[in-house]
């Protein structure tokens, strides 16, 4: 076997001294740079710099050190094409069979508080990203490792057959290719989300002149919202902890696409619900709407609650929780069909139970490090919508009010107990399409409509709904995602039962509308917030 020759340039030295060792045991050529192969020979590795390889020094701070024929050359050489090994020969470059290279640090390091032009600039990669193009293009010829994770599996092959094949070969190169345009793509959005500010420096905007999305594939699915229609799971590279995407599905059936749009609709509105709220939340979520939410004094009391406030709809629905799924949660939630349950935890009596139930699909989501209260700090800091040729970017709605924020408008003034209902409310309705009406009482939801183009026929469809599931609105309160632009709307909750209106106010009507609650002896708080979700 003709010896193998590995060039090693690693900015992350994590396990490469235990693979060069495996790589010198096996006979293969070390060659190296810099901090690496100082590492190597001290070590006691036979490990030649790549300056004495291409008898031209490193020079400009490290910025020229790899940029060399006797490199590319050795990496680009066809060895099925006789023309490209007689020019090697005559010009004295030996292959590279290997090539092993991680590259400098740019992203961690404008992730950086603090970090300035000048840090990034110097963090950008040059040789390393050239030389892992020249070695994924002519992947047929050489292996190019760009992660740690990939050296037990190239070692196994080497061991076991003294080369690596041409199916490791081809997934090692798209490896390293999308490895190249993720760290291409965090330069862009970095470079062009800077501005010059006048004065020798920069701003940095939100938005940047380029946005460059990366998303890594999970799963085909088996068709998108239609049976017509295609459709594929992916998640963003660097994924928010807790997020929908990070969860395992523990049972049950392949997800669907519309599965997975109303689980992370219900993953997400749960998680809005903190120890703060009760001791435990649950979400019922059907066609992206919430149909049921309530908090209780634990997973099976939250369901409960829940349930009894749209069972017809409940029907079939996804249904999530921020505890930990019980045997008693599990039996209550496990008597009526449903399509996804999603929870942190589940006991071993509550996977026992639905063991039984094959169907039903479990996910379950991990806590991020720092437990429930930091799920805040793992939620998507932008949303996107696709619309023809184009995108639309916004910062997330991630905002949450505060018992001081809210401004009591009436003459009459909300009890403690509305008050805690009234933000029990204002969560509920930020996840329920516009225009949306939302009844709640005691901890739980009473009525919900949702997607009207008119916020009265909204209010009237949640007092139906309400009345459909024998639900009482007497001394209710309820959330409007927005301003009530007439009292008509305001009317037709009040005449349901509602003492208790939170809404953000804006309106030109406004006084209209306060005078109107007056008029019916009703409570009024504005947030100053809108909540559209189209």
């Amino acid at each position: 076997m003709t010896k193998l020759t590995a060039l090693i340039s690693v900015s992350d030295k994590t396990g490469v001294l235990e693979f060069a060792r495996a790589l010198n045991g096996l006979g293969v050529a070390l060659l190296s740079t810099g901090g690496t192969a100082k590492l190597l020979a001290d070590a006691g590795l036979p490990v030649t710099e790549v300056a004495d390889h291409t008898g031209f020094p490193e020079m400009l701070d490290g910025r020229v050190k790899t940029l060399h024929p006797k490199v590319h050359g050795g990496l680009l050489a066809r060895r099925d094409v006789p023309e490209h090994m007689a020019a090697l020969e005559t010009h004295g470059i030996a292959t590279i069979d290997l090539l092993v290279v991680n590259l400098y640090p740019f992203e961690s390091t404008v992730a950086k508080p603090g970090c300035t032009l000048e840090d990034a600039i110097e963090n950008i990669d040059i040789g390393g990203p050239a030389m892992v193009r020249s070695a994924a293009k002519n992947w047929k010829d050489v292996a190019v490792l760009t992660d740690a994770s990939q050296y037990a599996q190239v070692l196994a092959e080497l061991k076991a057959d003294g080369a690596v094949s041409r199916k490791t070969k081809f997934a090692l190169s798209v490896a390293a290719f999308n490895r190249i345009s993720n760290y291409d793509g965090a330069i862009s959005d970095y470079l062009s989300s800077l501005q010059a500010d006048g004065k020798g420096g920069q701003t940095q905007s939100l938005f940047p002149a380029q946005s460059n999305g990366r998303f890594v594939k999970l799963q085909d699915l088996r068709y998108g919202e239609n049976p017509h229609q295609a459709a594929a799971y992916y998640r963003d590279l660097h994924p928010a902890p807790g997020s929908l995407v990070t969860g395992t599905q523990l049972q049950g059936k392949e997800l669907s696409y519309n599965n997975i749009a109303d689980a992370d609709a219900a993953w997400e509105c749960v998680k809005s619900f903190g120890a703060g709220d009760a001791p435990a939340a649950c979400v019922i979520v059907k066609h992206a709407n919430p149909c049921g939410v309530a908090v209780g004094a634990n997973a099976a009391e939250a369901y409960a609650k829940a349930f009894k406030t749209d069972p017809t709809s409940a029907f079939g629905g996804i249904i999530a929780f921020n505890v930990t799924v019980d045997a008693a949660a599990a039996e209550l939630v496990g008597k009526q069909f449903l399509e996804v349950l999603i929870a942190p935890a589940f006991t071993p009596e509550a996977l026992a139970i639905f063991a039984t139930k094959k169907n039903a699909r479990l996910l379950q989501i991990s806590l991020p490090p720092g437990g429930a209260s930091d799920w805040d700090n793992g939620r998507n800091a932008m949303d996107a919508k696709r619309i023809g040729s184009g995108l639309l970017l916004q910062t997330a709605d991630n905002r949450e009010m505060a018992l001081s924020e809210l401004k009591v408008v009436t003459g009459k003034a909300p009890t403690p107990a509305q008050m805690h209902d009234l933000l029990f409310a204002w969560k509920v309705a930020k996840y329920v399409k516009s225009n949306a009406i939302v009844f709640c009482g005691g901890g739980m939801t009473l009525g919900v409509g949702a997607g009207q183009m008119s916020r009265v026929d909204s209010a009237r469809i949640a007092s139906i709904k309400a009345e459909n599931a024998g639900l009482t609105l007497a001394g209710s309160v309820v959330a409007s995602d927005a301003f009530f632009p007439f009292r008509d709307g305001l009317d037709v909750v009040i005449d349901a039962g509602a003492n208790c209106v939170i809404q953000p106010g804006g309106s030109m009507r406004d006084d209209e509308v306060i005078a109107a609650a007056n008029e019916r002896g009703i409570a009024m708080v504005l947030t100053g917030v809108r909540h559209f979700r189209h």
